[in-house]
């Protein structure tokens, strides 16, 4: 609390019936009271005038509320236009009075300097000797201007209220009807003294944030008083008295709360975020809701109580003032804010730090959203989202752009693929379900419909980088069993996991990761085709007859096999069906397109090492775990064939071969009836019955595809050129 002043009078009120003259002590001496002696008056010339008054409230209300001389100057002169107005209607009612009576009193012939002798502070005494009215608490002591100093603000008021009451009284009476120059004196004080009231209430108000302990004291006497001011000026009066005008202290005191929160948050965050960025707004944001946090606090444990003694309301006041100037500084940072990281600092603080019901940190404390406006204006955060989503859309493709750039470097260091729980692994996938889930998770921490957009926005990037993936390790060096394994898993996870966690979003990625996922099986069918292709080209040779050529063929297979352990395991049964149905597929073609031609006993030979090979080959993808049985009974079918001793028999292998494969085609029927070289007669019979079989299958196969059962394929794939034994076999 500020110290009395004791350079400074009290205020004394001129009346016609007391001529007497404005008294105020010389610099440094003591106070004036009631216990003065009443003839005792300093010179004229010692007397302040209007002016002198007005600068030492001016100086109060500085010293009080820390104000400029320019809110002073604005307090005096509209406290100037009301009473001037006022005064312009006390003397049109009074104008009955002679001119000449009036320029006959000093002052009043000269009516329109009023003004200027007030402001300018030159008053003097009037030549009627109206003498003056004390402004002080015969009780007390005090001046009122010594009552607001020591912050007795009620006492303060209610000295003024009498003395405005008295002043209304004698203006009814016409009393200033010969001497309207002291009218406006006198009420020009009163005024005077209500706004350096109003600049106390203001200085009390900016006071109670700061380091010291909250005045309590202080507060309830600004609360009764307010409420007394209230009381005593309910509403504007029907003659429009400005006297009796209500002051408005409550607006003022709401005004100056909201001032004070301004203050207090442009002070914890008047820094710009520097160049830290994200980090440096991040930091700002930190230090803001702290100090209000803070600020809040002390409202509600030592501001809150005080006022609610005097029935005030300060707690919703103060919360409002916060919360405005909070909002105003943050649309400040939003119009500065550059980047995806700065405009997601802003818009995760309003969502989850200063909209979260634990801000102020207690429980008995909650910032209520519902009866507070928007923290931010619905144009702006739109505004916001649209430009987050902006540059998100290009950080996420620029993300998927470094995942690639990894991949790369792996592959251009020729770092072998790591094995996690027997699978071979790349950080790819990994890579990706961490991009997607942060910012996926990001995004839903402020709204669902950011969520969504988000989700979006991976999908359809991802969808774009899964082509360039592909190409881009296709035409690398490191294309290899392991690492096509890693890769073939990374789209198989992606495919799963993405689809389980978001469902319904990325169900048209399924379509790309499948065919990423055939595109990298293809890739390692075709190495091991080229691979062992070179090895068929000695089957059905008559050194094939005595030797095992087909061992060196199976050990390739369960070579590549072994690198299927580490696929997963759905799409290694997949790829390991492939190549069994391939080598089987290949077996059959040199069968059909023999280099040598066997009659009589190397034909029967040939059936006899067509059967071994055959369980050879069964037993091995067997072993190796493929669940392609359908295969198994292509080989024998035509070995059988080859080597039947009872003719009569053939036709039921190929009823046989023809029932298992569907896809069996004329041509493959004469290829393999060229091998058996049967009779012309024996050979159409055989032929029409095969082409009745084969009718018979593909009206039960109805317009489905090849007409293959269950949608398997072998001979299909077996092209059989038009040789000269087809051609006999034909005639």
């Amino acid at each position: 609390m500020l110290s009395p002043r004791t350079a400074t009078s009290g205020l004394e009120l001129q009346s016609p019936e007391e001529p007497a003259k404005l008294q105020t002590p010389a610099r440094g001496t003591r106070k004036a009271s009631s216990g003065d002696a009443p003839g005792s008056h300093p010179s004229e010339d010692a007397r302040p005038g209007l002016g002198s008054l007005r600068r030492v409230f001016s100086r109060t209300s500085q010293q009080a509320s820390g104000q400029g001389p320019e809110e002073d100057r604005g307090l005096f002169q509209r406290s100037s236009r009301f009473l001037f107005r006022s005064l312009r209607r006390s003397r049109d009612d009074g104008a009955t009075t002679d001119q000449s009576q009036a320029a006959a009193v000093p002052g009043v012939a000269r009516g329109p300097e009023v003004p200027t002798r007030i402001v300018d502070g030159g008053s003097r005494q009037s030549s009627t000797g109206v003498g003056s009215e004390k402004l002080e608490s015969e009780t007390e002591g005090k001046s009122v201007a010594d009552l607001i100093t020591e912050r007795q603000l009620l006492a303060a008021f209610e000295q003024l209220r009498q003395l405005e009451t008295r002043l209304v009284a004698e203006k009814a009476s016409h009393t200033f009807e010969q001497d309207p120059t002291g009218f406006a004196r006198r009420a020009m004080d009163v005024c005077l003294h209500y706004d350096g009231l109003a600049a106390e209430i203001r200085a009390i108000v900016r006071e109670t944030l700061g380091p010291a302990r909250v005045d309590a004291a202080a507060l309830g006497e600004l609360a009764r008083v307010v409420r007394a001011e209230e009381a005593a000026h309910p509403a504007p009066p029907a003659d429009g008295d400005f006297l009796l005008t209500p002051r408005r202290w409550r607006q003022h005191w709401e005004d100056a709360v909201r001032t004070s929160a301004q203050e207090r948050v442009r002070a914890a965050a008047a820094e710009a975020p520097g160049p830290e960025g994200a980090a440096g707004l991040a930091r700002l944001l930190a230090q803001l809701g702290g100090a209000v946090r803070s600020d809040l606090h002390k409202v509600r444990r030592e501001v809150q109580p005080a006022y609610s003694a005097a029935g005030f309301p300060a707690w919703e006041a103060y919360l409002r003032a916060f919360h405005g100037a909070v909002a105003q500084r943050l649309q400040e940072l939003a119009q500065d804010a550059r980047g995806c990281e700065q405009l997601y600092v802003l818009l995760d603080w309003a969502a989850n730090v200063y909209g979260s019901p634990d801000f102020l940190g207690t429980p008995d404390l909650t910032l209520s959203t519902e009866p507070l406006p928007p923290l931010l204006a619905p144009a702006v955060w739109a505004r916001l989202e649209s430009d987050y989503i902006s540059f998100l859309e290009t950080k996420i493709m620029s993300c998927f752009d470094s995942i690639l750039q990894l991949e790369q470097s792996r592959w251009a260091g020729a770092e072998a693929p790591d094995v996690l729980q027997g699978l071979y692994h790349t950080p790819l996938s990994i890579d990706v379900h961490m991009l997607v889930a942060e910012h996926v998770k990001a995004a839903g921490a402020i709204s669902a419909e950011l969520e969504a957009t988000t989700l979006r926005i991976c999908t359809r990037a991802l969808g774009l980088f899964l082509p360039r993936f592909e190409k881009a390790f296709l035409e690398s060096k490191a294309v290899s069993e392991p690492h096509l394994g890693a890769n073939i898993n990374a789209c198989e996870e992606l495919r799963t996991s993405l689809l389980a966690r978001f469902p319904g979003t990325f169900e048209e990625l399924e379509k790309p990761l499948v065919a990423a996922t055939c595109t990298f099986q293809k890739r390692l069918l075709q190495g091991l085709q080229d691979d062992v292709q070179p090895l068929f080209r000695v089957l059905c040779t008559k050194a094939w007859l005595t030797h095992d050529v087909l061992q060196p063929l199976m050990n390739k297979v369960v070579t590549f096999a072994h690198h299927l352990e580490h696929v997963a395991p759905l799409r290694a049964q997949e790829t390991l069906q492939e190549v069994h149905r391939y080598v089987v597929r290949e077996y059959l073609a040199q069968v059909l397109r023999p280099r040598e031609r066997f009659r009589g006993e190397e034909r029967m030979t040939s059936s006899q090492k067509m059967g071994l090979d055959a369980q050879a080959i069964g037993d091995t993808f067997q072993g190796l775990g493929s669940e392609a049985t359908w295969l198994d009974q292509a080989i024998p079918c035509v070995a059988d064939i080859l080597g039947e001793t009872y003719k009569d028999d053939i036709q039921r292998h190929l009823e046989t071969l023809i029932g298992s494969y569907p896809d069996i085609r004329r041509d493959h029927v004469l290829a393999i009836l060229a091998l058996r070289r049967l009779g012309r007669r024996r050979n159409q019979r055989l032929l029409q019955h095969a082409q009745s079989l084969l009718r018979a299958a593909g009206k039960a196969g109805g317009s489905g595809g090849s007409g293959a059962a269950g949608g398997h394929v072998l001979f299909e794939e077996i092209e059989v050129p038009a040789s000269v034994d087809l051609l006999i076999t034909c005639i």
